[in-house]
């Protein structure tokens, strides 16, 4: 894909285009449990009762079939809708219900564009699995490019069955990210980077992230707040001050993406209306 089709894509992705976010509808198919990393900030639930907007967080699971019903209801309630995209509720790549519910999309919807978020951990073994389904764009949460930060932020990552922990992990996954995203710009994807700011651990270190995704092709970077959840509850937030410092940091590296919403692994409308639709 040459670099005019990737802008012309982004122009209609609300997740990577400011004026597309209130415009353009999207839906997230919640149909991955699974992860295979342990972010410290990490606090996933699958219940009716959690209503709050937040990654890892759905109402209810569904099946590769019923997404297909999904997306037609919520094309009829939104006839801008034009991405289907697959965040969770936990890591796309580690359930094989991803490849199955984008394979079906793909089939009952061919002009819709399919988007997949992801840790990247399986990126590398994954993306060519992608481009063949069509998938045309990537999000990757990548908190750390140095394996001893990366370390603080995630406990572990499974890797081929093992449980890796600590540095060791942290090196594994780091490494599998920037292979990944360099795969994916060979293969053509428009490709975002979201990096979850933690004043405590990554502050000064999202530069050096800025740096190396921009170099591995990376389209636009998305510097999001800690939501402190999980072990990192007793953490606080980023000021509106650091945020700020740090994406106008960023942006003399590569471009920075402000309206994300952080929404739910079953968001479904206009982010930028802030839609209060489920699937």
């Amino acid at each position: 894909m040459l670099n005019g089709d990737i802008i012309e894509l982004s122009q209609s992705h609300p997740c990577y285009s400011t004026q597309a976010h209130h415009k353009i509808g999207r839906i997230h198919l919640p149909v991955a449990p699974k992860c295979n990393i342990a972010c410290k900030y990490c606090d996933r639930k699958v219940s009716p009762y959690y209503h709050s907007s937040r990654p890892g967080l759905a109402y209810e699971l569904i099946k590769p079939e019923e997404a297909i019903l999904a997306v037609e209801k919520a094309m009829e309630k939104n006839p801008s809708m034009a991405v289907v995209g697959i965040s969770g509720p936990g890591e796309p790549l580690y359930n094989q219900e991803t490849l199955e519910t984008l394979r079906l999309v793909g089939e009952n919807f061919p002009d819709l564009k399919l988007c997949v978020c992801t840790n990247g951990l399986l990126l590398p073994e994954k993306a060519r699995i992608l481009k063949e389904l069509n998938v045309k764009s990537l999000t990757l949460t990548i908190n750390a490019v140095d394996p001893e930060v990366a370390s603080k932020i995630s406990s572990y990552s499974i890797v081929e069955g093992n449980i890796l922990s600590g540095i060791e992990g942290a090196e594994v996954l780091v490494s599998k990210q920037l292979e990944g995203l360099e795969i994916a710009s060979e293969l053509g994807f428009l490709t975002k980077v979201n990096t979850v700011l933690i004043p405590e651990i990554n502050l000064e270190h999202v530069k050096d992230i800025a740096y190396e995704i921009q170099k591995r092709g990376v389209f636009i970077m998305n510097i999001m707040p800690l939501i402190p959840l999980g072990e990192f509850k007793h953490l606080r937030a980023p000021t509106c001050d650091e945020l700020i410092a740090s994406r106008e940091a960023c942006e003399s590296i590569i471009p920075i993406f402000r309206a994300c919403k952080q929404c739910r692994a079953d968001a479904c409308g206009i982010p930028g209306l802030d839609s209060k639709d489920k699937i």
